[in-house]
């Protein structure tokens, strides 16, 4: 489905052009995105293997990569097995040992880079093998190739989208007085996966606001049924295909005030100036500042309590990030996340978030789910 060649031409001529001599990749979208090897689904209490932290690839400019897989993770984690050399590391093996010869075949003395989800075990043995102080963190080396994305790339985050809208479609009716936010967040995650999504690209989270007294699927609040006149925000996604959505939407349950309705009206127009401003070109925190500018003028700044969005495509946040620190300019082909909100504690809180790609002329959304307020 996607050319894992040409991305890791591309990688080898970015290491040549940093003086990289070797990139050492665990299990992670960073891996998944060269090579194709999946990553496992998430879990709350950490699978091990023996000599589970070996598992990875190494990657130098020229060659292609070296595999290091534990012996249960190439039979029963590996979908396919991926182009170039593939050592499996049987549970009866000297693991270090094999570690190391495959480490030592490092040539050069410039930089030996490391992505950010290796076991720290690893790093202390390639460091020893190299030289501690030629080891560099390599999480923005593959970063920086994964920013803006590909035609087939961009039609995977879309499929990703379908899941949540098709969720999203089913599982507003719900709200209605006397559910709980645990039974909504339960019929998310089942519609996804009924919907196609592998599983969710993140905790899934219903909530009616961040203070003491909201309604919350993360809390002992997610069992509490809701009262009429209650405002529910969802904020969940999907994943297809190695790629991830990040979706939101409000349903209000009763007959919203005229306050609520027109603080809706604003959180809208912040959207739309965030995606007018996502131009290739324009700097992360420019496009930040469009999106709060609308809510600052309505004198509810302080109410929106996050940036704007975040970057998204094999992981759900990426960099760049459309926040007031972030200094990066767009490119074509960037993905982001547009995500206002207004919560404001003891009162009501709302909220909407659809993926965006930059453009030259300005954002494009992926979204086609309607943006107006639901009211049950």
């Amino acid at each position: 489905m996607f050319d894992y060649g040409a991305r890791q031409q591309r990688l080898s001529a970015r290491l040549e052009q940093e003086g990289v001599d070797a990139l050492f990749l665990a299990p992670s979208a960073d891996l998944e995105y060269l090579t194709g090897v999946e990553r496992q689904v998430p879990s709350f209490g950490e699978a091990s293997y023996a000599h589970g932290w070996v598992t990875g690839a190494l990657f130098r400019p020229g060659r292609e990569p070296v595999f290091l897989f534990p012996r249960m993770f190439h039979a029963f984690d590996l979908r396919e097995e991926p182009d170039g050399e593939v050592i499996v590391v049987n549970e009866t093996d000297d693991g270090t040992a094999i570690f190391e010869r495959v480490a030592g075949s490092v040539d050069g003395t410039g930089r030996v880079a490391v992505g950010d989800r290796v076991w720290a075990e690893a790093t202390l043995h390639l460091g020893q093998i190299v030289g501690f102080e030629r080891l560099r963190t390599g999480a923005r080396i593959v970063n920086e190739l994964r920013r803006t994305k590909s035609e087939d790339e961009l039609a995977a985050m879309g499929r990703a989208i379908e899941t949540v809208e098709t969720t999203m479609a089913a599982v507003a009716p719900l709200v209605v007085p006397g559910v709980t936010m645990l039974e909504l967040a339960e019929a998310v995650e089942h519609e996804l996966l009924a919907a196609g999504s592998r599983c969710p690209s993140f905790p899934t989270h219903i909530f009616t606001g961040i203070d003491d007294g909201a309604f919350d699927s993360h809390t002992a609040t997610g069992r509490t049924a809701i009262p009429n006149n209650t405002s529910v925000m969802f904020d969940f996604g999907g994943v297809v295909d190695g790629y991830c959505s990040d979706f939101g939407r409000t349903v209000y349950c009763g007959e919203p005030p005229q306050g609520f309705l027109d603080d809706y009206a604003v959180m809208l127009a912040a959207y739309e100036a965030g995606l007018a401003a996502a131009r290739a070109g324009t700097p992360a925190r420019d496009v930040n500042a469009a999106c709060r500018a609308p809510i600052e003028e309505a004198g509810l700044g302080e109410h929106f309590r996050h940036r704007m969005g975040h970057g998204i495509g094999m992981d759900v946040h990426e960099r760049p990030f459309l926040s007031a620190e972030d200094e990066t300019p767009l490119e074509p082909g960037m993905t982001f996340t547009d995500e206002p909100s207004i919560i404001v504690p003891g009162r009501w809180s709302l909220r909407i978030e659809n993926v965006i790609v930059a453009e030259e002329g300005g954002g494009r959304s992926l979204n086609s789910y309607p943006a107006a307020l639901t009211v049950n």
